[in-house]
């Protein structure tokens, strides 16, 4: 039950922060709209890059401290390629 908990808390921070990153699209979308001055969009669109590359770590983190572990257990070829394509993904 703890591991389901973990991951509840990193889906948890996940889904926050990604609507974050949906919030500052949407304001990067705005200032381009708005012809706001480059490099304050530049710095918007960071922030979104930023922040999405936390989802993907908080997701990443929980997925291997509880779903990947079972399928592990499971399957080990079959996890060992999951986590090779999710690697691959991320670089």
């Amino acid at each position: 039950m703890k591991s389901n908990n973990k991951l509840a808390t990193k889906k948890a921070k996940s889904l926050k922060l990604a609507k974050q990153a949906r919030g500052t699209l949407d304001k990067v979308i705005s200032m381009i709209e708005n012809d706001t001055y480059c490099p304050e969009i530049i710095q918007q669109a960071d922030s979104v890059s930023g922040l999405l590359k936390s989802v993907k770590k908080e997701l990443l983190a929980g997925h291997l401290d509880t779903c990947a572990m079972d399928r592990l257990k499971e399957n080990k070829d079959k996890a060992v390629q999951e986590l090779l394509k999710i690697y691959n993904l991320s670089n």
